[in-house]
């Protein structure tokens, strides 16, 4: 996807919303959500930050491109949060003012970012990265898209996840139906993104949603143990990531055209919607670095 009106805004080169760190040696990139935010932030999926994960994405491609394909590594690439929650979801309160003023091509642009991310987090460097997210606090809406869209989610004892976007009167339209329904049945996803339920960790667990479930302040150790054990499995990974796109292909195609019905939804909505949208910005805001209690905002 060529560079859009979002990737396009400037950014000041001192300030990074993300924290890379490259292990070569154990093949692991570390990819930290929400690092030194400035007062007031907001842990949700800013332009900045989309911005941020889709350059990070872009360079360990790269530098995969000039390493040999042909030997069977593989690497993992780990997303994970510096703030005490993964992440809040899409940012509402850009989408209640894109809303307002009418402007539907920034909106489709931001909600093409998103799924750019998504998809380069399933399918980055074809076979050759598995990614990998840690989840150590709770992951809402867009949050649990970006879990979601990774081969495994390790996920910390006593999280919540879910897609309270139904309480506005809109859909998680960022690959939620498409990356839900393959780890459940795609009635039981439908069901996920309407009831408005945070569901726990232990809950998406015995779902099969999340594949391992680790006490709290141990996921990031969670990971490097599981790299470390896969560490002689490079190739078997490979060919399952390659099996795993045969079978049940995730198209950015289709991503896109999803997405495309979130902006014409979005673009619909009601009065009542964005005041409930705003209402929830709001709660946010009061209680940055803690998930709020959607069910008692709107």
């Amino acid at each position: 996807m060529s560079m859009s009106i979002v990737e396009s805004i400037n950014r000041d080169p001192s300030f990074s919303l993300i924290e890379h760190k490259t292990e070569a040696e154990a093949g692991i990139e570390w990819c930290y959500m929400h690092q030194n935010p400035r007062p007031g932030y907001r842990p949700c999926f800013s332009e900045p930050l989309l911005v941020e994960l889709r350059e990070c994405q872009r360079q360990i491609a790269a530098r995969m491109a000039n390493e040999p394909a042909s030997n069977g590594e593989i690497r993992h690439l780990v997303l994970a949060s510096k703030a005490d929650v993964f992440n809040l979801g899409g940012d509402l309160e850009l989408f209640s003012r894109l809303i307002r003023t009418g402007d539907r091509a920034r909106l489709l642009a931001y909600a093409q970012l998103c799924v750019s991310v998504a998809f380069h987090f399933a399918r980055l460097a074809d076979d050759r990265v598995h990614s990998v997210a840690v989840v150590q606090g709770d992951a809402l809406g867009g949050g649990f898209e970006a879990a979601l869209c990774c081969h495994t989610i390790i996920a910390e004892e006593g999280t919540g996840m879910g897609f309270p976007e139904v309480l506005f009167d809109l859909f998680p339209g960022m690959g939620a139906y498409t990356f839900l329904s393959r780890r459940v049945t795609p009635a039981q996803a439908e069901r996920m993104m309407l009831d408005g339920n945070i569901y726990s960790s232990e809950e998406l667990y015995r779902m099969g949603v999340v594949d391992m479930l680790v006490p709290r302040g141990e996921g990031l150790q969670a990971a490097r143990e599981l790299v470390r054990r896969r560490r002689r499995m490079g190739n078997a990974l490979r060919s399952l990531n390659t099996v795993r796109a045969t079978c049940n292909p995730v198209s950015l195609d289709e991503l896109m055209s999803v997405t495309a019905t979130w902006v014409d939804a979005a673009m619909r909505l009601s009065e009542r919607g964005l005041q409930n949208m705003e209402r929830l910005v709001r709660a946010q805001k009061r209680r940055v670095g803690e998930a709020p209690d959607l069910r008692q905002v709107v």
